[in-house]
């Protein structure tokens, strides 16, 4: 097979959503934006429901309609973005809960859907989505006597456990909110491992689910296998890849490989990764390019059929360090040409 080989573990998913529920001391939903962190929102959706998630969130109301056209009508879904305007229909048809960030959408979601389910988001400090303190407060009892289903906001340092940005989120998320009979929601992976303090009524683990940090426990979801397409011999002072960026030192057995950055593959990451036989590294050789990679496999005493990115040797966290990015961008970037294997 030419096509590379993702292989998404369900079963270590379901794991890790188990693990964080068990640290949370209230109800644990799942966020499944960006497609399900680059899985498929519906594999990813479909196996945390089987395991009791009734709540989702994502990020826009089209992520959200089309998680709902897979996992049918039990689940609630939470939509980030809030009601932006053309998102009306989909909001209605997809049942969706959105999270309201603004005076405006207040408005905007109580005169075209009277009487639809809606969240608030609150900005605690971040800058980035939610109603501040004074735009809140001004609007605070109208949208309380509407009664939204869950209020929330976004802790920006939660994977620094010691960073003095977490308590004074918390404490404005309490100033903001205390004294309402409402469901609410501060923690992601990263808050939830902050502790009691800061899981209110619900959690809402991401990147944990997904095997990357800042969860320590959390077990690999995905392995990448990128088949041999060619192997050939370089001679000393020979060069591999576009730009003659890699000479090599002493006669050489050169792997080419499928994958490359329209994979998702970052080219970034080139110099500092290695592919893996089994246990053995072979390192990356020359650029990274759109289709094709190229490793040195001359410690090999046998070419195997394919060599591996991500699996029990290099994690989305390992790759993400060596391309200067994080787990995330890694995990979201995985491109749509791999043949994807499901373990359930």
């Amino acid at each position: 097979m030419s096509s590379a080989k993702l292989t998404i573990n369900l079963e270590s998913l379901v794991q890790n959503w188990r693990a964080l529920n068990a640290l949370s001391s209230t109800q644990t939903g799942a966020v499944v934006k960006a497609d399900g962190y680059g899985l498929g929102a519906d594999i990813v959706g479909r196996a945390l429901l089987r395991e009791g998630v009734q709540s989702f969130f994502v990020a826009t109301a089209l992520e959200g309609k089309t998680l709902r056209d897979a996992l049918g009508g039990g689940p609630n879904i939470y939509v980030f973005s809030g009601h932006m305007e053309g998102d009306t229909g989909a909001i209605r048809n997809g049942a969706l809960t959105p999270m309201l960030n603004s005076t405006n959408q207040l408005l905007r979601h109580l005169e075209t859907l009277p009487g639809h389910l809606f969240g608030i988001q609150l900005d605690t400090g971040m800058n980035r989505l939610g109603m501040e303190p004074n735009e809140w407060f001004a609007v605070r009892d109208i949208a309380i006597g509407q009664r939204p289903a869950l209020i929330i906001s976004h802790l920006a340092c939660a994977d620094i456990a010691d960073h003095p940005m977490n308590i004074s989120q918390l404490e404005t998320f309490q100033m903001m909110t205390n004294g309402l009979d409402i469901p609410r929601s501060l923690a992601a992976t990263g808050g939830i491992l902050l502790g009691k303090a800061y899981h209110f009524e619900m959690t809402r683990p991401g990147i944990g689910l997904y095997g990357g940090m800042p969860f320590a426990d959390t077990l690999p979801v995905v392995s990448l296998d990128l088949p041999i397409i060619q192997v050939r011999n370089v001679l000393s002072g020979e060069t591999v890849g576009y730009g003659n960026s890699w000479f090599a030192t002493c006669d050489s057995k050169i792997a080419t490989v499928s994958g490359g950055y329209a994979d998702g593959i970052i080219r970034a990451m080139g110099p500092n990764t290695s592919l893996y036989a089994g246990d053995t590294a072979c390192p990356i050789v020359g650029r990274i390019s759109m289709d094709l990679i190229t490793a040195d496999i001359t410690n090999l005493s046998e070419t195997p059929d394919s060599l591996q990115l991500l699996g029990k040797r290099q994690t989305v966290e390992t790759v993400a360090s060596a391309a200067g990015t994080i787990g995330y961008e890694i995990l979201t970037s995985l491109g749509q040409r791999y043949y994807r294997s499901i373990i359930e």
